[in-house]
């Protein structure tokens, strides 16, 4: 039996598309790995969100290298569609595809080529049957053109995927206790099949399986949105609502189209629907135009909407991008901003988990580790259960804080 590695870098969509490759590849015959380790054949699928996940792309090749030789490789994704020439290497039997035809890489392996950008939105993937928690690709591609970032044009144009098709997917998945609706922008669901994101909601609430959403953007946050929500019973109320900056002049400067106000306003409607919430997002520190004030106001609306979690991205100069052709800050400053986030995120995810303890939960258990089983609460909070099984979802109702979580005693 011939093997295949698989390796992923970046974000859920990625997950998904990977997995989508997985299946395909078992079905076809092959022994299937996503470590790095001695294959016939290493599909490598790319990111090039920041300038250190394109670097850590290329590096898999030098690894790969290492392992085999005279092995196939294949790369697919965003950071060969930006610049398939960084991948070629005199020593490797490497072809360099880009963002799309993902979904027929498999079927195609004898006779690879570069697919053309596409507006019409590629239902060709299918993920494994995996326990615990699956990703669903509902969306793909961004019009949104935020003057940081690169992935509107290598994903191309908004498009979204057919009800029935998505249904269709969750349905075959036996296993999976959790569903996590994901797309390149989640919140433009609908765009071209005369859908809103909520309609496809509604269209769940009869899924028995736990539901979660990817990144959303503020404009989602509305009345008919949070209202689908609450009435599909089996949705887990942790939003992941991106924010990038506090600062209205930044916001402006990266092109997003939401004021601070807007975003507390988001944030305080979600905790009118839902009881106990938890909010995450994303922050950019370091962006140009930031200004010292500027970073502070980002920290104080982190606190003033006690976020649980903060992902924090360095400022990456992407060229091709308005923000690209602009000077960048000291390094010195943009790490000492990132260490100073850092700190207050620590103290702010301490805070939610706290506010926490001794809540009823249901925790989905994911793993055995170090004598505990670890999972999520519904509001993503990481649980160690002394006792349960694999792919259970388990009630607590007493908890101390521990680790990074809640410890159930």
């Amino acid at each position: 039996m011939k093997k295949a590695v698989v390796y992923t870098l970046g974000c859920k969509t990625n997950q998904y598309e990977s997995f989508s490759i997985i299946n395909d590849l078992k079905n076809t015959g092959y022994e299937v790995s996503v470590k790095l380790e001695p294959a016939d054949l290493y599909i490598v699928n790319t990111c090039s969100v920041t300038a250190e996940a394109e670097r850590q792309s290329r590096q898999i090749l030098s690894k790969i290298e290492k392992l085999s030789k005279f092995a196939k490789i294949v790369v697919c994704g965003c950071a060969g569609e930006k610049s398939a020439g960084q991948f070629k290497n005199k020593n490797l039997d490497v072809t360099v595809l880009g963002s799309f035809g993902k979904g027929e890489l498999v079927k195609n392996l004898a006779n690879l080529k570069i697919i053309e950008p596409t507006d019409t939105y590629e239902d060709n993937f299918f993920t494994a049957n995996i326990k615990t928690r699956a990703f669903i690709k509902v969306q793909d591609g961004c019009d949104n053109y935020c003057s940081y970032c690169i992935v509107p044009y290598l994903r191309g144009r908004s498009r979204s995927r057919k009800t029935e098709s998505i249904i269709s997917e969750i349905e075959s998945l036996k296993d999976s206790k959790e569903i996590v609706l994901t797309g390149i922008n989640l919140s433009d669901y609908g765009k071209g099949i005369n859908l809103t994101f909520a309609d496809l909601i509604n269209a769940l609430k009869n899924i028995d399986k736990r539901l979660r959403l990817g990144s959303l953007e503020v404009n989602i946050i509305d009345d008919n949105f949070l209202s689908a929500l609450l009435n599909n019973k089996n949705f887990c109320p942790h939003f992941h609502l991106s924010l990038q900056s506090g600062s209205d002049k930044v916001l402006t400067d990266m092109n997003r189209h939401y004021k601070d106000s807007d975003y507390l306003k988001a944030v305080r409607k979600i905790r009118e629907y839902f009881k106990n919430p938890s909010v995450t997002t994303d922050v950019i520190v370091g962006y140009p135009t930031e200004s010292e004030d500027d970073f502070l106001k980002t920290c104080e609306l982190c606190k003033t909407a006690e976020i649980f979690n903060i992902h924090i991205f360095p400022f990456s100069k992407r060229e091709g991008t308005k923000a690209g052709e602009l000077e960048p800050l000291k390094k010195t400053v943009v790490r000492d901003r990132f260490f100073r986030l850092n700190d207050l995120n620590k103290e702010l995810n301490k805070n939610f988990i706290t506010k926490n303890v001794n809540t009823k939960m249901n925790v989905l258990i994911e793993e055995f580790k170090d004598g505990y089983y670890v999972g999520h609460s519904e509001n993503y909070i990481k649980c160690y259960l002394k006792s349960g099984n694999l792919n259970e979802v388990k009630e607590i109702k007493k908890s101390v804080f521990y680790k990074d979580g809640l410890m159930e005693v």
